[in-house]
């Protein structure tokens, strides 16, 4: 991410978005007992995924990012590719990225990480995702950045093509939500 992507990722206004967007991203989604959040970045959001599951595992990329990213009782932190998962075969209930799809840098990669993603989860585990539908100022916002914008739709395809199923897609303001269930 470029400096003003990372100041913003760690302010009170995007502090203040997530109050409003993570409950609306996960509400109404069962969850289960086991979270793997992508892209944890500064870990805004895992102290919230963490309360509404007995376990979150955060993974990101960016081991400055992990290392910022407070611990807490049933949180595990790991430095990992979200599109190379280190984790066994139907470990977790749900999957969720917050705002980071639009990080991974080609189509190739988006794939890969919605296969591993499928295979991480439990059979019936939910994959719940949140990202921005892009505007000029925000790919202005993006110079610099590893950005690859998607698309409800495109984000829907790709999840189908994982293996998904029950895959819903919509919008509030600025960002779209996309919910799938895996086998």
């Amino acid at each position: 991410m470029n400096r003003a992507h990372r100041w913003y990722c760690r302010s009170a206004h995007w502090t203040s978005t997530l109050d409003g967007l993570i409950p609306w991203a996960v509400g109404g989604v069962d969850l289960g007992d086991h979270i793997l959040e992508l892209g944890s970045g500064a870990g805004l959001v895992t102290p919230r995924l963490s309360r509404v599951a007995k376990r979150t595992t955060a993974v990101d990329i960016d081991r400055a990012a992990i290392a910022e990213t407070r611990g807490a009782p049933g949180i595990t932190l790991v430095c990992a590719d979200a599109a190379a998962l280190p984790f066994v075969t139907g470990t977790f209930s749900a999957v969720v990225a917050c705002a980071m799809l639009h990080h991974v840098p080609t189509r190739v990669l988006q794939q890969r990480l919605f296969r591993d993603a499928f295979r991480t989860l439990q059979r019936g585990g939910v994959f719940v995702a949140v990202d921005v539908h892009f505007t000029l100022a925000m790919r202005l916002f993006h110079l610099g950045d590893r950005c690859a914008p998607l698309t409800p739709d495109a984000v829907c395809g790709q999840l189908t093509a994982a293996g998904f199923v029950d895959v819903v897609a919509e919008t509030q303001g600025r960002y779209f939500r996309v919910c799938a269930r895996s086998l």
